[in-house]
């Protein structure tokens, strides 16, 4: 099925609800799914085995509900890890892997990533929400920066990100007060993209689906529109940008085999027959 075998993982489950499509559940509800180094360097794996992986088109990060409170991801594992630090000699704040925190909070990656929200994400969570490409969330999700009222802050790229996708004021909102979102507030902010039930499950099918339906578009279009997207966190201007992404994986997408075959079921009137990505 797969080029390699993906990446061993503990505190990870990795499912795969249609063949496209790659599902990572953070499996730690005893510790509402905070994430601890070993969480990281796994997540920060298979991320990587992700994009390397041709039939894999869209992936969607969710957190495990069988914890007394759903969460998405509380942040990071502070009660065992922070102790550590503070006992330290260096007093040195956590290192995250490759991608940031979860392996996502900096990703730049080549394919997009849907989170399923339900429940709580705070600190951590709300810095991997911050770059990842959509948020379906639960009714009864909450989102938010806790940092300042623990003495810390957040150093894995919320900030910046938070300060282009909301302005400076909603964003000092939330990091400078510490306050809560609710995810239809997230949603008006355009911090989600779409808020379903509290059922059980029900984020996450939502999430799902939304995979499904990029991973039904042509995967090479999917990526070069991405980097695209994403241009826009690096800075400079629009112009150079486009031009960057054009001149770079744009050349790849117009002598692609996706290229001419979206062209020509469009000319006969069918549904296209996508080929994984060689980009």
């Amino acid at each position: 099925m797969f080029c390699t075998p993906p990446p061993p993982t503990d505190n990870l489950i990795l499912t795969f609800p249609s063949p496209h499509i790659l599902v990572v559940t953070i499996n730690r509800p005893q510790a509402m799914n905070c994430i601890n180094t070993q969480t990281h360097s796994e997540m920060s794996q298979v991320w990587r085995w992700y994009d390397d992986e041709p039939s894999l088109r869209c992936a969607v990060v969710a957190g495990s509900s069988r914890g007394r409170r759903k969460a998405f991801c509380a942040g990071q594992d502070l009660k065992v890890e922070w102790d550590d630090i503070q006992s330290s000699d260096t007093g040195s704040l956590p290192v995250h892997p490759e991608g940031g925190f979860g392996g996502l909070s900096q990703r730049r990656g080549k394919k997009p990533v849907v989170a399923a929200v339900d429940g709580l994400a705070l600190g951590g969570g709300m810095e991997m929400l911050a770059n990842v490409d959509m948020v379906v969330a639960s009714a009864s999700s909450i989102l938010g920066l806790p940092e300042v009222k623990r003495g810390v802050a957040a150093f894995a790229g919320v900030l910046p990100r938070l300060t282009m996708s909301v302005g400076l004021q909603r964003a000092s909102e939330l990091a400078l007060t510490g306050r809560m979102l609710s995810s239809s507030e997230a949603r008006e902010w355009g911090l989600v993209n779409r808020v379903v039930g509290d059922g059980e499950g029900e984020a996450l099918t939502a999430a799902v689906a939304v995979a499904e339906e990029i991973a039904g578009n042509s995967p090479d279009s999917v990526i070069v529109s991405r980097a695209g997207l994403r241009s826009a966190w690096e800075g400079g201007s629009v112009e150079g940008a486009t031009r960057r992404v054009r001149e770079g994986m744009g050349m790849g997408l117009g002598t692609g085999e996706n290229f001419r075959e979206g062209l020509r079921a469009f000319a006969e009137k069918r549904e296209p027959k996508w080929v994984d990505s060689k980009l």
